[in-house]
């Protein structure tokens, strides 16, 4: 069985699973945007234990998020739904969380606003949306080690860059999403906590 593999997603792992633990009350339900290879799901869900971690993402990385739950076998690490940002539709009950990693920079800024308007449609009253990534503030880098990643990322693609914070912010503002709190993480990284508030 092929399972993608991260080292970025190794190296983030814990400390991602530490920062959640202050929010994450169980038992409850969260759902990833754009899970990658799976790897965020299969470590959560064992630390979760009654937590029902649902992964979704293009279609294209399905098969890989499908074979790391198969070889996990947890009850509360679901199989991935088809999720294009451009046109999800949240059908199933309320969620009390939502978690997305290292997709605001790859997406197009249009679609970073769909990602928020679809995550206040999923959520229930005060859950939670935790996006972690690299961000600017105040239009300016936080490392030159960030400065060369949005180098690369144009490179990729030119819709492609390190979001502001503050434009992110606002577009949470606009959905009904209030900020807890800026968590600073390993790598030039952070993990932002809003609550949803409508």
């Amino acid at each position: 069985m092929y399972k993608p593999f991260s080292q970025a997603c190794e190296n983030n792992k814990e400390p991602i699973r530490a920062t959640l633990s202050a929010y994450i009350q169980e038992p409850s339900s969260l759902l990833e945007i754009g899970s990658g290879t799976g790897q965020h799901g299969d470590y959560m869900s064992q630390h979760f234990r009654e937590l029902t971690w649902m992964t979704s993402d293009v279609v294209e990385n399905l098969p890989g998020i499908q074979a790391w739950v198969e070889d996990a076998n947890r009850d509360n690490f679901i199989s991935p739904m088809e999720m294009n940002i451009n046109n999800a539709e949240w059908k199933q009950a309320p969620v009390n969380y939502i978690f997305s990693a290292n997709t605001a920079h790859i997406m197009h800024w249009e679609e970073v606003e769909k990602m928020f308007q679809f995550a206040a449609s999923c959520l229930t009253n005060q859950g939670m949306f935790f996006l972690y990534g690299p961000f600017n503030y105040e239009g300016k880098f936080t490392s030159e080690s960030n400065a060369r990643f949005n180098v690369w990322l144009k490179e990729q693609a030119p819709h492609r860059a390190i979001r502001d914070f503050e434009s992110v912010c606002k577009l949470a503002n606009s959905v009904g999403l209030d900020l807890v709190k800026d968590h600073p993480m390993p790598a030039n990284n952070r993990l932002l906590v809003w609550q949803f508030c409508p």
